[in-house]
């Protein structure tokens, strides 16, 4: 396993962390169409449709075309929330990413770094109005190139944001992630994050059924004081 490190994200940084975070996205498209032919109204959909169509019509070649074209739609039905997500995303925080994390304090982005080459990124945010910004902080866009995966990685990043947020004096570290994103899920689950809610990301993903958990990690603030030779566990 190449070496990797974890710094500051730099403006040079800005094409490969883009290429990141929209394939990091659109992998999950597969995964969502999967899901959606699962629905039981999809299922009478796909099976209902192109039969009323054969015994109104008569024709099974007129069904087969209306059962692709009903696949085609799906298709199209599970890349359009993630699509959207990137669109909404490259308007706003990510539309300038040394604006939005690096221009003030108590917010960063980083990128893990390996032979010269950016394969992972994660920002973190404070949640709110001040004064209560000290309070929640959010981890954001945790993407690790796909051949650099089951290194660590996620892993350093997400510690990275942990460890920031304890030096900013914050009581949490907040996230969401939708209910089809098995592996983050297990990352941070296994980091110390718990289901706190549940809710939708837009009007697209009530319709496919994709909730999205938002997770909590609380920062030990009491142990900022902890007992002499006890060690941070982040």
């Amino acid at each position: 396993m190449a070496p990797y490190h974890i710094r500051k994200y730099q403006e040079s940084d800005r094409p490969r962390v883009l290429d990141l975070f929209s394939k990091g996205a659109a992998e999950h498209a597969p995964t969502t169409f999967r899901h959606i032919l699962k629905l039981p109204q999809t299922l009478a959909l796909l099976l209902g449709g192109p039969l009323a169509l054969f015994l109104v019509s008569g024709s099974w070649l007129l069904a087969l075309v209306a059962g692709l074209t009903l696949l085609a739609a799906l298709r199209f039905l599970a890349k359009y929330p993630w699509t959207q997500y990137v669109s909404s995303c490259l308007r706003t925080d990510m539309c300038d990413i040394s604006k939005s994390y690096l221009s003030e304090p108590g917010s960063c982005f980083w990128v893990a770094e390996c032979e010269g080459q950016v394969v992972g990124t994660v920002g973190a945010l404070p949640v709110g109005e001040p004064p209560l910004r000290r309070e929640q902080l959010e981890l954001l866009h945790l993407s690790v190139a796909w051949e650099h995966r089951g290194q660590g990685v996620a892993k350093a990043l997400v510690r990275t944001v942990l460890r920031f947020a304890r030096d900013q004096g914050c009581s949490e570290v907040v996230l969401s992630t939708s209910m089809l994103q098995h592996s983050a899920l297990a990352l941070y689950q296994r980091l110390g994050f718990r289901k706190t809610g549940q809710h939708f990301f837009a009007k697209s993903w009530e319709l496919i059924a994709v909730p999205a958990f938002q997770l909590t990690y609380r920062l030990p603030s009491a142990q900022v004081s902890q007992a002499p030779g006890q060690r941070q566990g982040l």
